[in-house]
């Protein structure tokens, strides 16, 4: 990271930005394309590793890159502020606030007995509620799958 001084290395100072975004854009190489798909999610730390779990269709250019390309990338940012570091009439006088993540892993499907804590761990980020129940024909309807954490690094500028 070139600035070393908006660095963030404190696990729960990174753990208390993750838990403030809403959306993790995950950043996949289709034959030399880049596709990017923001996406609800929610995480856990398994083992000492984090893992995000996310959910979508079965089918579809995302569903088909997971199985083809499991190495992607990831980002997610909060609180967001553009302010000026002076009077406000110079372009060049302003900058932004921001929190950010940006980290690479790898992505693969869940297996039925995995989807219902996966998409529990989603709606618990996305509510805060812990208790959930799933109607059995949408939780077969529907893929989850989960990212594990290979490298990250968060950055603030406040």
């Amino acid at each position: 990271m070139r600035r070393k001084d908006r660095e963030v290395t404190d696990k729960q100072a990174v753990y208390e930005i993750i838990e403030s975004c809403l959306c993790c854009r995950l950043g996949f190489n289709d034959d030399g394309e880049v596709y990017i798909v923001p996406l609800n999610f929610g995480y856990e730390e398994d083992g000492g590793h984090l893992v995000f779990y996310f959910h979508g269709a079965k089918e579809g250019r995302k569903f088909d890159l997971i199985k083809k390309e499991p190495h992607v990338g990831f980002e997610m940012d909060t609180a967001h502020e553009i302010y000026s570091k002076s009077d406000g009439r110079t372009a060049c006088t302003y900058t932004a606030r921001f929190k950010s993540i940006v980290g690479t892993g790898k992505v693969s499907l869940c297996e039925p007995a995995l989807k219902r804590h996966g998409l529990t761990l989603i709606m618990k980020h996305m509510t805060q509620k812990s208790e959930w129940s799933f109607d059995e024909a949408k939780l077969n309807a529907v893929a989850v799958f989960k990212l594990e954490v290979e490298s990250l690094s968060c950055k603030v500028h406040e």
